[in-house]
Formats: structure tokens, sequence, C-alpha cells
């Protein structure tokens, strides 16, 4: 069995957080739209407000901190007594003694435990990266990038629709060959998001002319932003280094971020920071296992627990390895000869389990894959089927997962369970998300912002939605509804009035069946006629029934 060891960087160009700004810039007007209704909706300037002083990370860490068995507790470090020496002794990045580097030092300071608790995460990636900056050539000081982007948590995503211990964004990590599937997202794939995170910075460093603060301002906000701020200085003759850029308020805190931990790094002693030890050796490697492979009999086959390997392999979505690939797992050094002993045994069919389904009468794939959790292109491959065509009485072979599927903690859908099943204050909804519906429409029918039934729901603000969706929604201020007993559907009713700004290819019929109203209704309240066109951005007064839009 072939493994590889992560000391060797196979680079892939992809790129980091920076296409966030892409993204808020293509949405410009329709953001400016969102911002102008009387519901609280988020703005672009507020979706990354992460890196200010005394502000907590705009990441969300939907699941609890845990511990791998490593097995490390015995092992000598090859180079040093523990990794922190081995960064600290290659720091090279001029540390400035300004109040913008000052007030975030301070911060970190002051909150010791933040570090230890990160320094956790890092334990089992934080060689690896370290030796692939090295390999690289890029400065040490990137080795805490993960901690300013995302607390060094893989599972971390932001309301920016960032992913990952780098924090990429969807469009970017597709545009630059991050695969993301049904199956996987290499965004979260500790190897190949580092690898990308190092290509990218690469290829800012060079766009820079060599500036390593430049190209980490870049990284946060793009090169275009960045480029524009320093013609902006030259055209006014003023300097042109990082220090002296008119940039975004998060960017001007995110290189001090970075700067200020490099320091605490360097003189940790001296701040009296007692860093958590980190043992200066490979604790994990990157094993070929060849095909697809159900993490549970993966972990059992390491003699791990799921939720350690799942913690080790963030990037998997589902109860088993991609189809297509990648076919690597990282595991523990010390668990990966038993592991290559027992994977070796297993025949082909082994590595799923599969269960003889009889198609009924109403059947269709879709229908089937989403009964057994999986997908309908694999249940096509499986079983030579071309199309959509199939037919009752026949059987079908479904690969499905080896254990119960709330077995997998770390999967997608049970992140998501995890997260809508939270107690909060107030009265919780359950939405169906029915066609034409946009969070922006559900933020005005339930008064909240888009932000937060992203938050509730394990997403981000601009993310779509789709018809059948399930959706939590918490309404702190919700109207108590009188007792129910021996009224009228109509006496039921829980009534909001909101403000609705008209869309683009909006009707009155579309508005009306939108919000279960009438159209006379809309033009009683409106002062309106029916036969009269509806401007895109006009405002319209209407009267809902929640109990009806739920």
């Amino acid at each position: 069995m072939k493994y590889i060891t992560l000391s060797v960087a196979t680079v892939l160009l992809l790129s980091g957080c920076q296409s966030l700004l892409n993204q808020t810039q293509s949405n410009n007007h329709e953001t400016n739209l969102e911002a102008e209704a009387l519901i609280d909706v988020a703005s672009a300037g507020e979706i990354n407000q992460a890196l200010l002083v005394d502000e907590a990370i705009d990441v969300i860490h939907p699941i609890a901190d845990g511990n791998v068995d490593l097995g490390n507790n015995d092992q000598e470090s090859y180079f040093s007594d523990d990794v922190w020496q081995r960064i600290r002794s290659n720091l090279k990045l001029p540390i400035p003694e300004n109040q913008r580097v000052a007030s975030q030092r301070d911060w970190f300071v002051k909150h010791p435990t933040y570090l230890t608790r990160v320094a956790k995460r890092a334990e089992p990636f934080l060689f690896y990266i370290v030796e692939a900056l090295e390999e690289n050539d890029i400065p040490i000081e990137i080795t805490l990038l993960p901690i300013v982007e995302s607390a060094f948590d893989p599972f971390a995503y932001s309301h920016g629709r960032a992913s990952g211990m780098w924090q990429f964004v969807p469009g970017t990590g597709k545009r630059f060959g991050m695969k993301q599937n049904w199956w996987y997202d290499g965004r979260r794939d500790v190897v190949a998001s580092t690898q990308g995170a190092i290509a990218y910075l690469k290829y800012l460093n060079k766009f820079f002319d060599g500036d390593w603060m430049l190209a980490l301002a870049a990284y946060n906000s793009g090169e275009g932003r960045v480029r524009r701020a320093v013609r902006k200085n030259q055209k006014k003759n003023l300097p042109t280094d990082f220090w002296s850029l008119d940039l975004p308020k998060e960017t001007r805190a995110y290189v001090p971020k970075l700067l200020a931990l490099a320091d605490i790094v360097k003189r940790s002693n001296e701040l009296k920071i007692k860093l958590h030890e980190i043992d200066n050796s490979s604790v994990i490697t990157k094993v070929d296992i060849g095909s697809q492979l159900d993490l549970a009999k993966a972990a059992q086959l390491a003699e791990l627990s799921l939720t350690e390997l799942q913690r080790l392999n963030p990037g998997f979505n589902r109860w088993a390895t991609d189809p297509d690939g990648p076919h690597y797992l990282l595991l523990p050094n010390h668990k990966i000869e038993k592991f290559e002993q027992g994977l070796a045994k297993l025949g082909k069919k082994e590595r799923l389990a599969w269960q003889r389904y009889k198609i009924k009468n109403g059947d269709s794939l879709g229908k089937i894959a989403q009964k057994f959790n999986t997908e309908i292109d694999l249940i096509r491959q499986v079983n030579n089927v071309k199309g959509n065509q199939i037919r009752a009485g026949k059987y079908l072979l479904i690969p499905v997962a080896t254990a119960s599927l709330d077995s997998y903690l770390l999967s997608q859908n049970q992140r998501l369970a995890k997260t809508q099943n939270k107690v909060l204050a107030g009265e919780k909804r359950i939405h169906i998300v029915k066609s034409g519906d946009t969070l922006w429409d559900l933020s005005r029918t339930y008064n909240v912002s888009t932000r937060s039934i992203a938050k509730w729901n394990a997403m981000a603000p601009r993310d779509t939605i789709k018809p059948g969706q399930k959706l939590v929604i918490w309404q702190k201020n919700a109207v108590k509804e009188v007792s129910t007993t021996n009224l009228t559907p109509s006496e039921k009713a829980i009534i909001r009035n909101i403000h609705y700004r008209v869309r683009k290819g909006d009707s009155f019929a579309r508005i009306a069946d939108k919000f279960n109203v009438k159209i006379k209704d809309i033009e009683r309240w409106n002062s309106l006629n029916r036969n009269k066109y509806l401007q895109p951005g006009q405002m319209l007064k209407l009267s809902v029934d929640v109990t009806n839009n739920i």
C-alpha cells in the first residue's frame, strides 16, 4: 500500500479569501437594495468583520473541540523541543512597534486561554504546515495565518461563504480547481487548502514585487483593492507601503493581527505567555486508499473513533470518501500499519455496505438516492443505468452507510442538524422553502435578518435556497398566539405588516402567491391597479399571515 508523507507538497493553484471581495462587488446592486430594507439585513461590509480588536473572529465553529489520539506522547522531536521553537527561530518579517500591532497583541495577551484552545486545534496539522511553507520558501509567519482566518478550525465557515482552515469561498475554489461536490469539499481538506493557500500567496507576493505585507493584505481583500490603494497613493506622491494605504477597516487590522501573533511567539517568555507545546515531528500521514471507502470502516481499520477520523479528514461531506477521489486519508502515524494491513484484506465490494432494493411504483432515482443518502450518479454507475428510466419490480444495488447516519457526527447532514437543533431565545419556526422563496423575502416575512437565518441554518446570507429545504427561524419578539380553541382558520392568523421591495420579474400574481395574499388586497393596501405594471424597486405594503407562510 503506497502512502505519501505530508512533507511532500503537490501545489494546487487555488485562491483564498480574497474572492469574497470579488463576489461582493458583483452583487453590489442587490446588496444595496437589501441594505435599504426596513428589516435588518447584513450588508457586504458586515460580512467579514473578523479582525477587529475585542471582537470575535467572524466565523462559525459548528463542532465542539475534541482530541485525537496522535500517539505522540513518547516521541522524541528531531529538530527542537517543540514546533514553536522552530517557528520562533525562523521569524523574519519586520514587526513595527505601532498602535495597530500593539492593540492586537494586547488582546491576545489578555486572552491566553484562547491561544491554548487554538493551539490544540492546530496540533495535528501544524508540523505539516511548517514543512510545506519551508519547502516553498514562504515566510514562517504564514503558519499563524489560520489563527486569523479560522482559529485553526477546518470546519469553520463564515457568513461570507468562506469555509475551512484557510477560509476559501466556493467560487474561488471552483475557479482554481479546488474540488467541491456532494461528497467532498476541498476547502476543508487540510492538504488541499494548505497547498492552495501557498500557491495563492506565492502569486500575490510576485504580483506585489516581493512585498509580503501587500500580499497578505490582498489575501484578505483582493489584489485589485490593494493595487487601487497603491495607485491612489502614487498619484498623490505618498508612500505605498501597507501602513500608508487607505484600505478597508478589516484589512487594516488583518496584517497587524498576524504580526502580533508572530511577536507573541517570538517573545512568549517576555510576555509571560505559555504556548501549548506541540511536538516538532510528523504525527499524521497522507495514506493512499485507492478507491471509495466507508469512513466508518476506515475508522475501524485504523482503530480510531469515527469522530476522530472525521476530525483529521474534514473534507468529506458524507459517510464515505468521494467515489471519484481524492483517494487518501490523513491518519496518525502509529495507526497506519494496522490500517494498511486491514485495508489490503478488504475486497472491492467490502469497502462499502450494499442493499438490494426493489423499485416501487412512483419511485425515481432522485427519491431512491434521497432515501439512502447517496447520489443519483453513483446509483447509475453501480447499476449501469443510463438516463433516469427505471421500472417498478426491478432491483437496484445501493451503496449505503455501514453505521447509522447519526453516527457520522461530523458529516454535513449531522453538522446541519446540530446547528438547527440548538435551543435559542424566542419562538422557533420551521419554514419549508417554496418555489420563488429567497432569504431576503423570508427575512421580511419573519422580521429577522438574512444573516440570522443563515446562521441558524449553517449557511451564508447569499447562499441559494431550494424548494423543499427546511429552514429554522427564531423570532425573539414573536406575536403571542391567542388560544386556538374553537377558532376558525382565519381567527388563528398571526398578521405581520411588512414592506416589500418589488424585484425584477415580480407581478401582482407572483407577489400574492408568494405571501398567500389576494391581489385585490395588494391593490387596496397600496392604492394600486393590477392593470398597471409594477416597477423594480417600488415599495409595497403587505399584511401577511405568518402562519400561512410556514
